[in-house]
């Protein structure tokens, strides 16, 4: 028999299941909810999930196991995991170790039987608030200690998970780099390092506080400001070192990326209630008037009133009429709030991708 566990609330609400996992203790963060149907190993492993508790809507979780192939980074990154059904047999091909062997693996607790739709509404309509998944201590407990913690915006998440070491990715077989792009870590996944590279980039990793000098004194062709966690208000060094290179390189960011750059121009970002999160956002491309439907993690957006006038907002969500991308008007800068690599569906956001391989090649000419 497992044992009991809780979700509690800052609020005060408690919803009970069984815990599966490391189960030898809590784990506090940030409660979020992710609307996509598959890819739990994704999200898990995804570090802008830094700090946070995730609790997907869709019902069933862990019935395709763990493979090899479908990590974003190399552990896991959620504070705590919450699901309605936790499947105990997985079946799948390519599959190496169950969901529950590799939470406990990692000493991540998690809980079942939630009704995840209940407490989705209740973020939806309160907002995210901090929680707890609480395994082996009280649900009273819990709550004490959760009041006694600072709110999750007062922690800066990237310098918990950004690279200690500058490190190459690896070029694929049968690809011969033309350009060679860096990468500012603000918590990048695997996936756009890969996506860079089969397009002809020698993809170089670099910890997020590195400045400007030390990044342009390696000479690359262009520079990536990747995703994360937290708050861009607490990011300052971030935003020093994106002012520092731009107009010397091509910059391309993502997501978190997207924030700091708007903060570099003089911009500010807000919370959102609840966030983006999940393969279901729908995302236009003003340029194009293309509808994308695009995958998405962040808890905050750039205010688009505050942008400077050689600051044109390139993309805008469909939900909500956020900021979902950036572009300079004469400086070869942009940036998407969303994730093009993620591929919710089709692969058709990476025309993003390309978009940024040509800025490298019409730079270098």
């Amino acid at each position: 028999m497992t044992k009991p566990a809780y979700l509690v609330l800052e609020d005060g609400s408690v919803f009970e299941g069984r815990a599966f996992g490391w189960t030898a203790g809590p784990a506090f963060g940030e409660v979020v909810f992710n609307t996509s149907m598959t890819g739990y190993q994704e999200m898990l492993t995804d570090p802008s999930y830094g700090g946070q508790i995730l609790m997907p809507t869709y019902p069933l979780q862990g019935n395709y196991g763990i493979n090899a192939d479908d990590f974003e980074s190399k552990r896991i990154q959620v504070a705590g995991f919450v699901v309605r059904e936790h499947h105990l047999q997985p079946s799948h091909e390519g599959i190496t170790m169950t969901l529950h062997d590799f939470l406990e693996s990692q000493e991540v607790p998690a809980v079942s039987g939630i009704d995840t739709r209940a407490v989705t509404r209740r973020l939806r309509t309160r907002g995210v608030m901090m929680g707890a998944v609480a395994v082996g201590i009280p649900p009273e407990e819990a709550l004490a200690r959760l009041r006694d913690m600072p709110p999750y915006g007062d922690t800066d998440y990237v310098l918990k998970i950004t690279t200690d070491k500058v490190y190459d990715w690896p070029v694929p077989d049968g690809v011969e780099p033309k350009h060679h792009v860096l990468v500012s870590d603000y918590g990048v996944k695997y996936n756009i390092m890969r996506s860079l590279a089969k397009r002809g980039c020698r993809v170089t990793a670099f910890p997020a506080t590195t400045s400007a000098d030390e990044l342009l004194a390696h000479k690359p062709d262009g520079i990536v400001l990747s995703p994360g966690p937290g708050d861009p208000e607490l990011l300052d060094y971030a935003v020093e070192t994106a002012r520092g290179i731009a107009g010397r390189v091509p910059i391309l960011g993502i997501c978190l990326g997207n924030q700091v750059l708007g903060r570099a121009f003089g911009g500010r970002t807000f919370k959102l209630k609840f966030g983006h999160r999940g393969g279901n956002h729908p995302v236009k491309d003003l340029q194009t008037g293309l509808v994308h439907i695009t995958a998405q993690n962040h808890g905050y957006a750039v205010d688009p009133d505050s942008l400077p006038p050689d600051i044109e907002v390139s993309h805008i969500n469909l939900n909500d009429n956020t900021v979902e991308g950036l572009r300079h008007k004469s400086l070869p800068i942009m940036s998407i709030q969303y994730h093009s690599e993620a591929s919710p569906g089709p692969r058709d956001n990476e025309y993003i991708f390309d978009q940024f391989v040509k800025l490298l090649a019409d730079a270098r000419k």
